[in-house]
């Protein structure tokens, strides 16, 4: 779908995600995973793809030294998880809603103006991005022009001033708040009342990383009370995501991952 055009009833803002000329697949290598087999539907255009946000690193990058490539080309932070996480999230997609929904993920460039092509854009550790002043201003015209923008994968008290630091970049003026239980979005698919942390696969026998103890909702709204940017605050949705299919990853994170994602995706397509 695209937002370029400003649909709201759900049966024209499907409609508008079938027939809007998507960009062609490409796919990058990743800091976990250099090489994925390329889905046969990679450029079908569809309802709803997992659309990836590209970004430089922050001075904090637990990469650094490690991969100091240009983040355009891959191997940057902005690839954690992906692409396991983003293709499984999609199949779980597919199969719980009636979207239509491509099985590989699209990874955007704020710079290039991708994000307008898509509902729905994601970003992995974002306490550890380095995002600039025009791409925050990018951001945040995306937003206010109807996308939904999902910050997911930081932990702790300095983690959590990287992310608000950039992030007020883009919106200086908009406070931003825990979402309340009541809030649709956590009420458009499942009922999300008993909502709790969700660690990563590393940080399973100590329940959290950093000093972030404690799971946080929160997000950054329209005028009118839209919700723009969802903010997981010490909890690791994409790695949740990415683990779904292991015996040893728990099955209660990876199912509350899914329901919360789920929940996302079609509040952003239908509000």
């Amino acid at each position: 779908m695209s937002i370029r055009v400003a649909y709201r009833s759900v049966g024209c803002l499907l409609l508008a995600g079938v027939l809007c000329a998507q960009r062609p697949f490409h796919q990058y290598k990743g800091v976990e995973y250099y090489s994925f087999e390329t889905p046969p539907d990679a450029n079908e255009p569809t309802e709803w793809a997992f659309a990836r946000l590209m970004f430089p690193p922050g001075e904090n990058d637990g990469y650094r030294g490690r991969f100091d490539g240009d983040w355009r080309l891959g191997l940057s932070l902005w690839t954690q998880d992906y692409p396991r996480a983003d293709r499984h999230f999609s199949l779980a997609v597919r199969r719980l809603t009636r979207i239509h929904v491509r099985s590989a993920e699209q990874p955007i460039n704020l710079d290039e103006g991708e994000q307008f092509d898509w509902p729905w854009v994601y970003a992995v550790q974002v306490g550890e991005w380095g995002i600039t002043d025009e791409q925050a201003k990018a951001l945040r015209e995306y937003c206010l022009r109807g996308g939904f923008f999902m910050a997911d994968d930081f932990h702790g008290a300095f983690e959590w001033q990287v992310f608000e630091k950039a992030i007020r970049k883009a919106f200086p003026d908009r406070p931003i708040v825990e979402i309340d239980d009541a809030d649709p979005i956590f009420h458009t698919v499942y009922d999300l009342t008993d909502r709790y942390q969700i660690p990563g696969e590393a940080h399973l026998r100590l329940g959290y990383k950093n000093d972030g103890i404690d799971a946080h909702w929160r997000a950054i709204l329209d005028d009118k009370g839209r919700i723009m940017v969802a903010i997981s605050f010490n909890s690791d949705i994409g790695d949740a995501w990415e683990w779904a299919d292991s015996p040893h990853y728990p099955e209660k994170f990876a199912d509350l991952a899914i329901r919360i994602g789920v929940n996302y995706v079609v509040y952003a397509m239908t509000h």
